[in-house]
């Protein structure tokens, strides 16, 4: 079995790569210097491509800037303005499930955790300005630090807290309480401590590569096939400790910067726009430190074949400085592109096609200035000797004099030389130079999605020609760096399969969602979602609202049950979700409802079992023919009873006559009736009155004859009484002269005539 690669071997041919990597960076530094140049519109820094004479106009056409601007948010607009950015498709059975949860979870988590929108942006935008785009993604491990104080903690909290692996307490001190328990104050003991917890993050990262910083053998055509790629950036000897190496080691390691070139260090400090703090004495932990992390293609293991190997070194490319070396499944950087190159990995840039306009343009536009400034500022012609205060002429102020020798002729002493107004010549070719630009990158005002104002003279099909060659121009440059950003979200998606060995809850669209990417499938395909081509919300929802139409005739003219065999009810809510989501509106679940598959499976169930169409059509015509019956019955039925009430009409009316004759004659007859009763009352009235008369008079008599009587009965009474109550006194004076007398009489004998 063969050997491994000693280290001695290793570094020499690494070191080697690097060099060739460096000058090639070198080399293609200066191309992106010119165009940042040109980008910021430096008058200065533009001195070197676009001279200006000393007392000229010195103004600066920013065309590749406007250029930039404009391109740039429709771009941005059409891949990062949607919620979900990738989506993933299944590649096996059984994949669906997976592949929607994949989506989910890379879109809505793993991109804002690592702050993933801000590196696609920014490598978008250095593929639009300087040619190539580099982003990088990878595990990240770092050692945190964190230091917290707590108070008030019992025996069990206390004991809990310090027992922590990750904790290492730096101040303790204990205390007495008292606890009220059952109304009855119980001392307890109670701690204070101030703790350092010491962890280790690990976290997907994804970052884009300042374009100094990357590294890529200069034979190569492609980031698959280059035999070295990697970036050589500076790091603070703090960020080496906590990313994991041995802290000796790295306090060890010499500065940063005494290799480099001066091109690397001017092109680093424009990029970061520092000022130069090199005499600076820094802290050691915050110094730099040159760090390399490559990925080389060699023969480790000396089998002939050629495996892809990380290899990091910090301070330098010596032994001593070699920090990893391990093997690496596949290449963690992308290279993000606006245009391609066939056969080549850099790309064209807006840059390249603008840069050259701009020097014209500039040119243009300091010659016109020039020569409005010969108009407003005319060059004098004074005769030597003629003028008494020259100052007047050559520095003239309002209202101040100038005054000429006596006897001198002002016109022949005093003159300007006439220059020719070409300005207005400078500006139809400004004016193609514009549309030179537009041209050469398909960059405009319909292009960057706003109104074409400019074209209201225009016809609109001649309008739409124009918006629709600018967008397509656009939309090409869309595809472009949504096919470069494919191996970025399938590395995302490896790398979070690879390394998070637990399930994970999470709060998605208002619901906790359980993910476990242990399970998921690491090839599927990621497909960057970049709307409809356009670049518009306008457009999208337009589009969208055509596939829902669509949609909506098939489920209509085809009948659910065989609709639904074209259009689903999934089918259905995805142009919903896409049309809400290019209305701007974040979340779909406020507006329309997932369909559940098992409600979907019954209701369609249910629907077969009801009749066919031909069987409703039948019903339907045997139902029209009972209605049409039932109609014409309903309308004899009416003409009968119309004829019945019009017979009943005219009998009440006969019999209505009849009635009123007969109440006329009763009314008459009751009339005269109460006439004569009228007649018979008042004569027997008068006869009771005279029998009443009669009757008083013989009671009045019979009253008469009764008191006569009643008297008589009276006065014999009271004669009676009279006779009466002397009777009554004669017995009492009997009674009492016998009761004298036996009170007399002796004992004995009165009690024999008693006993008797």
């Amino acid at each position: 079995m063969a050997q491994d690669m000693d280290d001695t071997r290793l570094v020499g041919i690494v070191s080697g790569l690097v060099a060739d990597a460096e000058e090639y960076r070198n080399d293609r530094s200066a191309d992106r210097d010119r165009m940042m140049i040109f980008f910021d519109g430096d008058e200065k820094k533009l001195q070197r491509y676009v001279p200006a004479e000393e007392g000229r106009s010195h103004v600066v056409s920013r065309d590749v800037r406007a250029a930039v601007r404009k391109v740039l948010p429709s771009v941005l607009r059409t891949i990062l303005g949607n919620d979900e950015i990738v989506e993933y498709q299944p590649v096996g059975e059984g994949d669906e499930d997976s592949a929607q949860q994949a989506t989910d979870y890379v879109n809505y988590v793993a991109l804002p955790e690592c702050n993933g929108r801000q590196a696609i942006e920014d490598g978008i935008n250095d593929a639009i300005r300087l040619r190539n785009g580099v982003i990088k993604w990878w595990l990240r491990e770092e050692t945190c630090v964190s230091f917290s104080r707590h108070s008030g903690l019992d025996d069990m909290a206390f004991a809990q807290l310090v027992g922590d692996d990750e904790v290492e307490v730096l101040e303790h001190s204990e205390r007495k309480v008292s606890v009220e328990v059952e109304g009855q104050g119980v001392p307890i003991t109670v701690h204070d401590i101030k703790i350092k917890r010491t962890f280790t993050k690990r976290l997907p990262t994804i970052r884009t590569i300042a374009p100094e910083n990357f590294l890529i053998h200069s034979e190569a055509t492609s980031f698959e096939d280059a035999i070295l790629i990697g970036e050589h950036l500076r790091l603070r000897r703090s960020d080496l400790v906590r990313m994991g190496y041995d802290r000796d080691v790295i306090e060890e390691l010499p500065l940063a910067g005494s290799g480099e070139t001066s091109q690397e260090v001017e092109e680093d400090t424009r990029r970061r726009n520092v000022p130069d703090d090199s005499s600076a004495e820094l802290a050691k932990a915050t110094q730099e430190i040159d760090y390399y992390d490559l990925l080389v293609k060699l023969d480790y293991d000396q089998d002939g074949i050629a495996e892809l190997r990380r290899i990091v070194f910090a301070g330098g490319l010596g032994e001593n400085n070699l920090l990893e070396n391990v093997e690496q499944d596949e290449i963690n950087y992308a290279n993000i592109i606006s245009e391609r190159r066939p056969h080549q990995w850099e790309g064209n840039s807006v840059s390249d096609e603008v840069m050259e306009v701009q020097r014209v343009k500039t040119v243009l536009l300091r010659q016109t200035l020039d020569n409005l400034y010969w108009q407003n500022n005319l060059q004098p012609i004074v005769q030597e000797g003629q003028v008494v205060n020259p100052e007047a002429v050559l520095r003239p102020k309002f209202g101040e004099p100038i005054r000429v020798a006596q006897g001198v002729d002002v016109r022949a002493a005093i003159g300007t030389n006439v220059v020719p107004m070409v300005a207005d010549k400078s500006y139809a070719m400004l004016e193609y130079m514009d549309r030179e630009a537009t041209d050469r990158t398909g960059i405009s005002e319909a292009s960057s999605g706003m109104a074409p104002d400019a074209l209201q003279n225009m016809t609109a099909k001649a309008t739409a020609l124009v918006e629709q060659a600018g967008i397509g121009q656009t939309e090409m440059m869309v595809r472009c760096i949504a096919e470069s950003l494919k191996p970025v979200f399938r590395g995302l998606l490896k790398l979070i399969i690879d390394n998070q060995d637990i399930p994970r809850t999470v709060r998605l669209r208002d619901e906790w969602v359980t993910f476990d990417p242990r399970s998921w499938n690491a090839d599927m395909d990621a497909i960057v979602n970049v709307g409809l081509g356009a670049g518009t919300r306008e457009r999208d929802m337009m589009m969208m609202q055509q596939v829902i139409g669509l949609q909506k005739e098939i489920l209509s003219s085809m009948g659910p049950v065989i609709g639904m065999q074209y259009v689903t009810p999934d089918n259905v809510y995805n142009a919903l979700s896409k049309l809400v989501q290019a209305a701007g509106l974040k979340t779909v679940s406020l507006y329309f409802t997932k369909p559940d598959p098992q409600a979907i499976q019954q209701a369609m169930q249910a629907q077969s079992q009801q009749p066919s169409p031909e069987q409703i059509k039948a019903q339907a015509a045997m139902e029209l023919e009972d209605k049409r019956t039932q109609g014409k019955i309903a309308v004899a039925n009416v003409n009968a009873q119309s004829k019945r009430e019009e017979y009943q009409l005219k009998a009440e009316v006969d019999a209505n006559r009849e009635r009123e004759q007969r109440d006329a004659d009763l009314v008459t007859n009751l009339a005269e009736m109460d006439r004569q009763s009228a007649i018979d009352q008042q004569k027997i009235a008068a006869d009771a009155r005279n029998d009443a008369l009669d009757r008083q008079a013989d009671l009045q008599r019979e009253e008469m004859k009764q008191e006569t009587e009643v008297a008589w009965m009276v006065t014999q009474e009271r004669i009676a009484d009279k006779r009466l109550f002397a009777d009554v006194q004669k017995v009492q004076a009997t009674a009492v002269g016998k009761a004298l007398d036996r009170n007399q009489a002796p004992d004995g004998n009165r009690q024999g005539r008693t006993g008797k």
